[in-house]
C-alpha cells in the first residue's frame, strides 16, 4: 500500500506542475482546498496520534512543545531559504539562477513530505492513508510552485519540467527512506508532533495566503473550509 501512495505522490506532484502550465486561472481554488486539507490532517490526525503515542513517556505539554518547535523550524527554513513566494512579489530565487534554488528547496521539502507518509504508516494503515491524502493535496501545490519558480525567473519550459520530475521523485525517495528507519513509539509520537507543526505552518502561512493572492476571498475561503471538512470526515470514518 505504501508503494501505491509513493506512486500517487509522484503523480500528484507531476499533475500539479502540468496544471500550473495550463490552468492557472483555477489555481486559487486548488490551493484553498489544499490549505484546508493540510491543516485538517494536522489538527484532527497528527496531533491526537502524537499525544497518544507519546503518552506514558512524554507529557501533553512536551508534545505540544514539539508541535510549536516544528512550526518555528519550518518558519525559519521558509524565511532563510525563501521556499515560497506569492504572485508578483519578490521571487524565491535570484533571477540569474533561473529559479533553481527555489526548485531544489522544494524538492527537499517534498522529500520530507514522503518521509512523513512513511512514518504515519508505521503508526497504522489508517493514519498513513489520512496523512498521505493531505500530503498528496500539498504535493499538487508543490508541483505548481516548482514550475512557477522556474518560469518566473526566466527559466525555460523544458527546464521547469525537468525540475518538476525531480520534485515528483523526491517524496518517493522520502517514503523509501522511512522504511529503513525505526523509532520507538514515544519517539514516533514526537516526530509526528514535529510534522504537525510543519503542516500547520504550510497551511496557515503558505497555502492560505497564496490561495487568496489576487483572487476572490469568498470562494477560496469556502474551498479551505471544504478541505478541512473533507479531512475531518475522512479521519472520522477511518477511525
Amino acid at each position: 500500500m505504501i508503494l501505491i501512495f509513493a506512486l500517487a505522490a509522484f503523480t500528484a506532484t507531476l499533475l500539479g506542475g502540468i496544471f500550473a502550465l495550463r490552468f492557472r486561472d483555477k489555481l486559487h481554488l486548488i490551493l484553498g482546498f489544499s490549505a484546508g486539507a493540510v491543516i485538517g490532517v494536522a489538527l484532527f490526525d497528527l496531533v491526537p496520534e502524537a499525544i497518544d503515542l507519546a503518552s506514558g513517556v512524554y507529557s501533553v505539554k512536551s508534545v505540544t512543545t514539539f508541535i510549536a518547535v516544528g512550526f518555528v523550524i519550518f518558519m525559519i527554513l521558509d524565511r532563510i531559504l525563501s521556499i515560497h513566494s506569492h504572485g508578483d512579489e519578490a521571487n524565491c530565487s535570484n533571477p540569474k539562477h533561473g529559479g533553481f534554488h527555489g526548485a531544489a528547496t522544494l524538492a527537499v521539502h517534498s522529500f520530507l513530505d514522503g518521509f512523513g507518509i512513511g512514518l504515519a504508516f508505521k503508526v497504522s494503515p489508517a493514519v498513513g492513508i489520512v496523512v498521505a491524502v493531505a500530503v498528496l493535496a500539498h504535493d499538487f501545490s508543490d508541483g505548481i510552485n516548482t514550475v512557477n519558480y522556474i518560469l518566473k525567473n526566466k527559466g525555460r519550459a523544458n527546464t521547469a519540467f525537468g525540475w518538476l520530475i525531480a520534485d515528483a521523485l523526491a517524496p518517493v525517495v522520502g517514503i523509501i527512506a522511512s522504511l529503513f528507519i525505526t523509532f520507538s513509539q514515544a519517539t514516533l509520537g514526537l516526530t509526528l508532533a514535529l510534522f504537525a507543526g510543519f503542516f500547520l505552518y504550510i497551511g496557515a502561512s503558505d497555502l492560505i495566503p497564496e490561495s487568496h493572492h489576487r483572487h476572490p476571498k469568498i470562494m477560496t475561503t469556502i474551498m479551505t473550509i471544504l478541505g478541512i471538512l473533507v479531512l475531518y470526515l475522512a479521519i472520522y470514518f477511518a477511525e
